[in-house]
């Protein structure tokens, strides 16, 4: 991270707190990536589904209590997780919000005893700063790969790059990071 960053962060962190998402989170949760999801960055989801993987959401609320940015870490394997639906709202964008979500998502991951990180982007230089590479061919052992591919998840087809994936994926990155 520069120094750029950190003073961001430094500044931001004063305006607004990183927590655990709460099921009351969730209309605003949808509420927040809808602008994304009009511009083809995300899909847009059911609320029933915001509601089944709540506990997965970790959210940022400025001083007054609104949500000014979501993400998800959804545990795909044993040592593999997906980075899901890191939204900031407009007006807080370069403000260290999605530094802090995805700084939290990484110590959740560490907590879970997972190595890796997988994310599906088009922000692959804010990815490429937190320690994400492209993850080009990379490929699991073939008996890990045997029972992902069992997987309904959609997260999972793009990590194997299935034909089977999402509408938006066209363009985006496929990204990994090694967790220390």
């Amino acid at each position: 991270m520069t120094a750029q960053d950190h003073a961001a962060q430094d500044h931001a962190a004063q305006d607004y707190s990183v927590r655990r998402a709460r099921t009351s989170d969730v209309p605003r949760i949808q509420a927040l990536v809808e602008p994304l999801i009009q511009e083809g960055i995300l899909l847009g989801k059911d609320r029933v589904v915001f509601y089944e993987a709540v506990q997965e959401f970790r959210v940022a609320e400025d001083a007054e209590g609104r949500l000014v940015g979501c993400g998800a870490l959804h545990v795909m394997w044993e040592d593999l997780a997906e980075v899901r639906t890191l939204a900031v709202s407009a007006d807080w964008l370069g403000r260290g919000v999605g530094h802090a979500l995805l700084d939290r998502l990484e110590a959740d991951a560490r907590e879970l005893g997972l190595s890796r990180l997988f994310c599906l982007t088009f922000e692959v230089p804010f990815f490429s700063r937190h320690g994400f590479v492209d993850m080009g061919s990379e490929t699991v052992d073939p008996s890990v790969y045997a029972e992902l591919v069992r997987s309904h998840d959609e997260g999972v087809a793009e990590f194997l790059d299935l034909a089977r994936v999402k509408p938006n994926t066209l363009g985006n990155t496929r990204m990994v990071k090694r967790l220390v």
